[in-house]
């Protein structure tokens, strides 16, 4: 039940009548007594009332009278607790259902800059109440970044759909013509794979289109438009419209005539083109996981002053390659001045883009009003299996306790009931997010049927478990986007190795993850877990290729702030390093 609507019920007002001194109540023929007594029996009825509740008015303002407003956190209570706040979601759509009314936001509801102020709070409440489930982020984007954000939105405004400047792009398009003059130009994005995937795939295909100025449309698929709000302006959309005359986009892949690694094999195009009207208005970019040597050439810089030139960018991916970014010549100035700190990029792309709709919030600010909010400490743990048969295995539950145990983020039980009776009396909630509930049934259990020996308090919830991942079902990534959101709110977050949706949670929550490793043979590993060193998601497919020298070669070991993640020996992360 919404602990909002209890809170907002008021007591039962007394039946008319029952006052005799209500200028409406039913006894007014009845009262015999001269009026000018009133004034004097209200008198003594005042005075009598201050002295017998003065002395409590006096104790309840030396109690409160340190405690800071409602929206402040608590600093005892860790990230994300708030005092006496009302933080529920709006199920559909509704602005009741927000997290505060506008009076009480808090002003990091920017998020440091990086947001806009305005859209209308109202249309997408999760936009300008996010920042009221955690403290602010201690992580400040650069006033070049912010600077770029809001050049971005001004140029949405010009070339997003609807505008004069669209119509011409996409006249130019259907010719089958590039005339090198149109005034904007465009990275479409296909929706494809999982969530994580998207969402980690939609943020460095941004991050792209922002460093050369391009406009970036998102294919809207079966639920993009339910899961997340507009983030650009609210007057033009930055989903794909539905007449967009590339109506076969989704078919593309690395085969297809359009391809540009297939036009680079055949000899379609070439790095001697100069005229852009001897290239086509649009190529496909193929940056799957599957991709091929001459699809990578897109982290060529030769290769992008080619595309440049092309008006429209069609990409698929399912991965998060903004670490090849990174080792571009073209990208490498403009980069380190959005990115100062160069591990914070999906961190500040992430919570600019993903705002969820009203909907979604709702399942969010229920479950963290309902089991998170009161906590002295959130341990999130995100169990990912690679194994099509269903668990739970007992393996990875052993892993699950050994990591949350060794590395001290859950306290160890005991077999026997404590003597004393003086105890910790910390609270704890652990989070868990798994397609299976066996291991949440298990670790609840534990700390159900024994004490700790630290003497705290472990709570253990999950939100749902579905069985096994739908990726096309609407409810169900409704459901997987507010338990990624709600991972993110923790403190101390657990996740498994190469696992998309574990990526997004730590780059939302700016959280340095403990990793699993990935168990072999059905073996739990030893060590079990370790901390990662930087918060940004991990490359799975990156390119082995220096393009200088025309040679394989190890693309982690280039730079000192691209280095190969905890959890794939062959996947690139940017790290926050200058120096090796």
């Amino acid at each position: 039940m919404d602990m909002k609507r209890i809170s907002r019920r008021q007591p039962s007002p007394s039946p008319r009548g029952a006052d005799p001194e209500d200028d409406d109540g039913g006894s007014r023929g009845t009262d015999r007594r001269p009026r000018l007594l009133r004034p004097v029996r209200r008198a003594v009825v005042l005075a009598a009332a201050c002295l017998i509740f003065a002395p409590a008015l006096l104790v309840a303002s030396l109690a409160f009278r340190d405690r800071p407003p409602a929206w402040i956190r608590s600093e005892s209570g860790g990230r994300g607790r708030l005092v006496g706040a009302e933080d529920g979601g709006g199920s559909g759509g509704g602005a009741d259902e927000g997290m505060q009314d506008n009076t009480n936001l808090p002003e990091d509801k920017l998020l440091g800059g990086i947001l806009s102020a305005d859209f209308d709070e109202g249309s997408c409440l999760s936009r300008y109440h996010s920042s009221l489930n955690r403290k602010p982020s201690s992580h400040t984007p650069s006033s070049h970044l912010i600077t770029r954000l809001r050049s971005h939105e001004n140029l949405h405004r010009k070339c997003g759909p609807g505008t004069e400047s669209y119509n011409k792009a996409v006249d130019q398009l259907k010719s089958g013509q590039n005339v090198g003059t149109s005034d904007c130009s465009y990275v479409v994005w296909i929706s494809y794979s999982g969530l994580g995937n998207r969402m980690l795939s939609i943020a460095s295909a941004f991050l792209y289109a922002l460093i050369t100025n391009r406009v970036l449309l998102v294919d809207r698929g079966t639920d993009m438009i339910d899961l997340f709000c507009e983030p650009f302006t609210a007057e033009k959309s930055w989903f794909l419209p539905l007449d967009f005359p590339l109506n076969q986009i989704n078919k593309f892949d690395d085969k297809s005539p359009e391809s540009y690694g297939l036009m680079l094999k055949t000899n379609t195009i070439n790095y001697t083109i100069d005229n852009a009207s001897s290239l086509p208005p649009f190529i496909y970019l193929h940056l799957n996981h599957d991709y091929g040597d001459n699809d990578k050439l897109f982290f060529c810089d030769q290769d992008q002053h080619l595309l440049q030139k092309v008006p429209w960018l069609v990409l698929r991916s399912d991965n998060y390659f903004v670490p090849s970014l990174f080792l571009m010549d073209t990208f490498e100035e403009e980069l380190s001045r959005l990115f100062p700190e160069k591990d914070t990029v999906f961190h500040h792309l992430g919570r600019y883009l993903f705002h969820p709709t009203n909907k979604v919030w709702g399942l969010i600010t229920r479950y963290y009003k309902a089991y998170l909010a009161n906590a002295e400490e959130r341990i999130g743990i995100q169990i990912r299996v690679f194994d099509a048969r269903p668990g739970p295995f007992q393996y990875i539950l052993d892993q699950i306790l050994a990591c949350s145990t060794k590395e001290n983020l859950l306290p160890q039980v005991s077999n026997q009931e404590p003597i004393s009776t003086t105890m910790n009396k910390t609270s704890k909630v652990v989070l868990m997010t798994s397609l299976s509930g066996g291991y949440f049934e298990n670790i609840r259990d534990m700390y159900w049927e024994n004490p700790t020996l630290s003497g705290e308090t472990i709570s253990v919830y999950q939100p749902s478990h579905e069985g096994y991942q739908q990726t096309e079902k609407q409810n169900h990534n409704m459901k997987a986007l507010a338990e990624i959101y709600l991972l993110s709110l923790t403190d101390v977050l657990i996740t498994s190795s190469w696992s998309t949706f574990g990526y997004v949670a730590q780059g939302l929550g700016g959280l340095k993850p403990w990793i699993l490793y990935k168990p072999e043979n059905e073996v739990a590993p030893d060590p079990p877990c370790r901390q990662a060193v930087s918060m940004e998601p991990c490359f799975h497919a990156p390119p082995f290729y220096d393009c200088k020298a025309k040679r394989g070669t190890d693309t982690g070991a280039l730079v000192p702030h691209v280095v190969h993640c905890e959890d794939m020996s062959w996947g690139l992360k940017v790290v926050n390093r200058d120096e090796w």
